[in-house]
């Protein structure tokens, strides 16, 4: 029946898990059967007891359906066979109770059946007469045959021991002599708590904490009985048996890695069960270097100040700096000031962290930054540097300008050049231009050929008068031959 929500809700019925029905706070009766079998058998002089809020007079019972009369009363002794439910005003019906009288009955306890638990189911001849050859089934197949006992013990429960069970029996006495076989009963066996799943950081920096949690959800049916937790790394136990559900390494080491996984049991450890597996990485933590001033180059002038910081991630277990410049040590901390530097400040620095893992002392990791190049310059290099690029520069326009002149005065001498080869006489000179020639003489005689070695010509040069206007081109050179 569902359940209508009260305008105020009772926490008390809610911490009880009763279900609230009325903005009275009514709750569902609970039918109780003593002694505590179902289903239950009339020669055991059954007694039944409406459990749920108002008083005892209001209770009112029912049998097969039908009104059984109000006799203000909240306890019930069973007289017939049949099935019973109770109610109290506006809370609605009890969950029904059957009580037999048949000449066989198998019967299991009415309390909830959980994993883990020993029950015992019970064959029974009507008054507990004698029965023999007792054979018990759960569905069409038979679970065990006895020649002599009537009970069949389920230790320790399981999930799979769910199902409906009958017996079947041979009675040897009275009118029903012969086989008898009993109704069936349901058998439910409720999860202790669920598969555990386990929890945590997967890829955490050596020295730090390693968390992890058994997560897995009980049954509310439950009784208070604590739950055992054990944690294993690739197959061996690392905590536990312990109740909480948490595994805890204040600072791992790199040897921490693996796969993990946990175990939850039941109290005497009937019941366990076993988490999928997770990896565990553990990682070396790497030292990380910054430089102030910066983001800039790590190139700076003599006199600037510089400041250099190391940092690690790691957990709270105390980590020491160690600076070390071209591999010597030269301070301690993670703050390393050289204020105003000079050039022999120059080289490379590194940062060396250290960390004390655990309380024994024995396991220690050591993380090494990259090196940081610095490079020092005197003040004023970076504008002489500048003058010699700019010097360079003009050289080069300089050459490539003597280059240009060169190849134009050679293009002119072989233009005159062709010129001067021409067949066509030349241009008289014009009005106020220099003329020069080149005159040579030569004495004739009457003698008879001879070869002779030519002399060496005199040359006589004669200058016409300076006119007053220039030319601005020059005659060519002819020779004149007497």
């Amino acid at each position: 029946m569902p359940c209508p929500h009260p305008a105020v809700p009772s926490l008390m019925m809610a911490l009880a898990g009763w279900c609230p029905l009325s903005p009275a706070g009514a709750q569902t009766p609970q039918l109780l059967v003593e002694p505590p079998w179902r289903p239950a058998v009339l020669w055991d002089q059954v007694t039944l007891t409406c459990q749920g809020l108002g008083t005892a007079g209001d209770t009112t019972w029912y049998k097969d359906g039908q009104h059984w009369g109000q006799n203000r009363r909240d306890r019930l002794t069973v007289s017939e066979s049949g099935t019973y439910t109770c109610d109290r005003p506006g809370s609605g019906l009890s969950l029904p109770v059957r009580v037999l009288d048949a000449p066989l009955v198998l019967q299991v306890p009415t309390w909830a059946l959980l994993e883990g638990d020993t029950v015992t189911l019970r064959c029974r001849r009507w008054k507990d007469s004698s029965v023999t050859g007792v054979q018990f089934y759960r569905g069409d197949e038979e679970v065990r045959k006895s020649f002599h006992g009537t009970e069949l013990s389920l230790s320790p429960l399981q999930s799979n021991h769910s199902g409906r069970y009958r017996c079947k029996g041979w009675v040897s006495s009275g009118v029903s002599k012969g086989w008898q076989e009993s109704a069936p009963v349901t058998v439910t066996v409720h999860e202790l708590f669920t598969v555990p799943v386990l929890e945590g950081h997967l890829e955490p920096i050596e020295g730090s904490l390693l968390n992890l949690s058994c997560l897995s959800t009980p049954s509310p049916l439950r009784r208070p009985a604590p739950l055992l937790h054990l944690f294993y790394r690739d197959g061996q136990l690392v905590g536990g048996p312990q109740v909480s559900p948490q595994l805890q390494v204040p600072a791992v080491g790199v040897s921490d890695s693996g796969n993990y996984s946990c175990q939850v049991r039941s109290e005497g450890g009937a019941v366990q069960k076993s988490s999928a597996r997770l990896r565990v990485t553990v990682h070396m933590p790497v030292a990380n270097v910054t430089i102030t001033p910066g983001p800039l180059s790590h190139q700076v002038q003599t006199g600037d100040p510089v400041t250099l910081r190391c940092s690690v991630q790691v957990g709270s277990a105390p980590v020491n700096f160690t600076w070390l410049h071209n591999g010597q040590e030269v301070a301690l901390g993670p703050v390393l000031e050289l204020g105003d530097i000079s050039v022999e400040h120059s080289g490379t620095y590194q940062c060396v962290a250290t960390n004390q893992l655990g309380q024994d002392g024995h396991r220690v990791f050591r993380a090494l930054s990259p090196e940081l190049a610095l490079e020092v310059t005197p003040q004023g290099h970076r504008g002489t540097v500048a003058a010699g690029v700019g010097g360079s520069l003009f050289f080069l326009v300089l050459l490539v300008a003597v280059i240009v002149a060169w190849h134009w005065w050679h293009r002119r001498a072989i233009r005159k050049h062709q010129e001067r080869a021409s067949p066509e006489p030349p241009a008289p000179p014009e009005e106020g231009e220099v003329l020069y020639t080149h005159i040579v003489s030569t004495k004739q005689a009457q003698r008879p050929p001879r070869v002779t070695v030519p002399q060496e010509p005199q040359v006589t040069y004669a200058e016409l008068p300076r006119p007053q206007r220039r030319s601005q081109e020059r005659s060519d050179i002819y020779e004149i031959v007497p």
